[in-house]
């Protein structure tokens, strides 16, 4: 996969993640349940922490390098979520928006990507996309999008959204 074929399936990944979650309150947003005890707000959250790993250990990785294993130094990928979660709790829903549009950017931006780099952070918007749908479809708040594409949706938007 070359740079532009990457940077496409990002891009489609992100908006579909994006989308996810669109439409929803600042409350809906701030409630857990989405995974695990984990809200939307701590999603998003999670997946800008994962987009930050890549863009420090992306320099080491094109050099020819590996990144320090999880298991080794944090005990591993949960326990390094678990430390992640603790130091994003207190930000406010604003301040993790904008890391989110600041870190995802910077991912774009990134011009060193080279085919052989294995960056498949648009698996992981995937990941986390479905379980917001998911969640959505639960409580009955998909969002207009998912809407407009049953079978015999009248409208793309409903009401109170």
């Amino acid at each position: 996969m070359d740079r532009r074929q990457l940077l496409k399936r990002l891009e489609e990944a992100w908006e579909a993640l994006k989308e996810s979650y669109a439409g929803l309150s600042d409350g809906e947003l701030l409630e857990p349940g989405v995974a695990g005890v984990w809200s939307v707000r701590d999603v998003i959250a999670h997946v800008t922490w994962w987009e930050e790993e890549a863009l420090t250990h992306l320099p080491l990785i094109l050099a020819g390098g590996r990144p320090p294993r999880y298991s080794v130094t944090y005990g591993g990928i949960d326990a390094f979520n678990a430390k992640m979660t603790a130091q994003k709790k207190d930000l406010s829903l604003a301040e993790v928006i904008g890391q989110r549009d600041e870190v995802h950017r910077r991912l774009i931006g990134e011009t060193r990507f080279r085919r052989r780099l294995r960056l498949d952070t648009y698996g992981h918007y995937a990941k986390h996309a479905r379980a917001i749908r998911n969640w959505r479809e639960q409580r009955g708040r998909s969002s207009p999008r998912l809407r407009a594409r049953r079978p015999g949706a009248a409208s793309a938007r409903a009401p109170g959204h």
